[in-house]
């Protein structure tokens, strides 16, 4: 476009009209960058999103979360970088998605057909649905018939609004209480209590926080499951939606956004009542003893005390003078060969034994090859620590025999139990191995691991922390048909196909 030219023709006209028709032909000639464009030109990816750990949370190492994993990727893969605003609630962010004051918005929440006309949506690999939940002490209800006179607790913006408004066309007098100041942690604390007789939850965020609250039970789902999914302005072109579509795609197909799924979700179970009260109990009486070990002894070896602490008591209870039928034991529970090995003279003294506990893991972490990524690496490392190293390296031999990935701990933890089957450890180099047991092992350290990040993030007052309750699975190890591997493991949260070969433990 030759603007001088086209300007001297117009120049015996006024300033105002040529000033006008330039910009006319500026904006009729030359396009606008798109969305996608300027957030490269820009350099910054705006996102925001509330705390929350299905989406969003701080930890002591940094920032973490499903949605913002995935953002932080796409981020990247853009060339640009990742800049998050945290929202007190969903209509916050929703209000700033209204004045397309950000890219996109990851609120937890899946596509309804109210809002198709006023934001874009990009699904992120995780379904979920709304769970109505109780208090253990009161009446356990078997539909929403059975809820009419009383009122269910919901969190404001959330898909179970949409969901209640649909059942009260067939229950005209259903009540529901929405509370703007609350999140799912929230509300499900004050079922905890008893404030909240009835609640309703979605069930990924159920999943995540149902260990701390052992006293809220589910009592049925309500509507159908809908894919989670980030939210885009509709005041933008759909050149950044259909990027992160692609690139969401990218991963499903890769078996990227499975293993960031399997990192989130692939430990959470249904854990018994008991055994919440049980933990909660060491960790107020017992671990204040020797927290001080843990964190000097995992600092020396470079490892989070946290885990240290989480092995810890898998092993003993946090019992420094346990011992089992076979012969290991004090508070790490190390057999005396590996506590000569490592130079421990006195396996029942606590210090000693949480400096060999220490010591031992980063021998067999270094093990693990480097090329595998964390957490993963970390995974294996326990399994070895729990089964030893050959058995670990049997089951990703058979792993990689049955074409999965021997370096995924969510393929390699399906082939841990064949261990125990004939048939296939005839076929190994170690042999025979109780494989169930490293799986269940590392499944219930994420667990502890998880509960005492959680009491020691920055910001909990010790108050709510004393309440948080967590509950652990039974040790005991499931039933697997000979010759086939369990594929029945249902997690609530929705995972992709990929993870749909995880044992029932899991």
């Amino acid at each position: 476009m030759d603007l001088p030219k086209i300007f001297a023709a117009f120049k015996s006209a006024s300033a105002g009209i040529v000033f006008f028709l330039g910009t006319a032909l500026i904006l009729t000639g030359c396009s606008q960058p798109s969305t996608l464009q300027e957030i490269r030109d820009e350099g910054v990816l705006h996102v925001i999103t509330r705390t929350a750990p299905s989406i969003y949370v701080e930890s002591e190492d940094g920032p973490t979360g499903y949605d913002y994993e995935l953002a932080k990727l796409f981020a990247e893969d853009l060339g640009v970088k990742l800049r998050v605003r945290v929202a007190d609630s969903n209509t916050e962010i929703l209000s700033v998605l209204e004045k397309n004051y950000a890219h996109f918005g990851m609120l937890g929440l899946s596509r309804q057909p109210h809002t198709a006309n006023q934001y874009r949506t990009v699904a992120t690999g995780i379904t979920a649905q709304s769970i109505l939940v109780y208090n253990r002490d009161v009446e356990r209800p078997e539909s929403l018939q059975d809820l009419i006179g009383k009122t269910v607790h919901v969190v404001s913006d959330s898909n179970h609004e949409h969901r209640l408004n649909e059942a009260r066309q067939e229950n005209a007098e259903l009540e529901w209480e929405v509370h703007p100041g609350l999140d799912a942690a929230g509300v499900l604390s004050r079922v905890e209590s008893g404030e909240f007789p009835y609640a309703m939850v979605s069930s990924n965020e159920l999943d995540l926080n149902h260990v701390f609250y052992p006293m809220v039970k589910e009592a049925f789902t309500v509507g159908e499951p809908g894919e989670l999914a980030w939210f885009f302005p509709s005041a933008q072109d759909d050149s950044l939606a259909k990027a992160a579509r692609q690139f969401l795609e990218s991963l499903e197909t890769n078996g990227t956004l499975a293993q960031i799924s399997e990192r989130f979700y692939g430990h959470l179970d249904r854990l018994n009542y008991v055994g919440a009260r049980t933990f909660m109990h060491h960790v107020e009486n017992r671990l204040p003893k020797y927290e001080s070990l843990f964190r000097d002894y995992a600092r020396d070896f470079n490892m989070d005390w946290r885990l240290l602490a989480a092995i810890g008591y898998q092993e003993s209870h946090w019992r420094p003078n346990a011992v089992s039928p076979t012969g290991v034991r004090g508070l790490m529970m190390l057999t005396r060969n590996t506590a000569s090995h490592i130079g421990i003279n006195n396996r029942l003294d606590a210090e000693e034994s949480i400096q060999g506990g220490a010591k031992y893991f980063r021998i067999v972490h270094e093990k693990i090859p480097e090329r595998i990524p964390e957490p993963d690496r970390t995974w294996f490392a326990l399994a070895s620590y729990n089964v030893g190293f050959g058995h670990l390296e049997d089951a990703r031999r058979l792993t990689e025999g049955a074409g999965r990935d021997p370096d995924r701990w969510m393929d390699v933890k399906e082939f841990l139990p064949l261990l125990a089957e004939k048939e296939w450890y005839t076929k190994t180099r170690f042999g025979y191995a109780r494989g169930h047991e490293p799986v269940i092992y590392v499944q219930n350290i994420r667990r502890y691991y998880d509960v005492l990040a959680r009491l020691n993030q920055p910001g909990i007052p010790a108050t709510e922390a004393e309440e948080q309750i967590v509950q652990m699975e039974e040790s005991r190890a499931p039933e697997v048909p000979s010759g086939e591997l369990q594929t029945d493991g249902k997690l609530r949260a929705g995972l992709p196909a990929e993870l749909g070969m995880i044992p029932p433990t899991l």
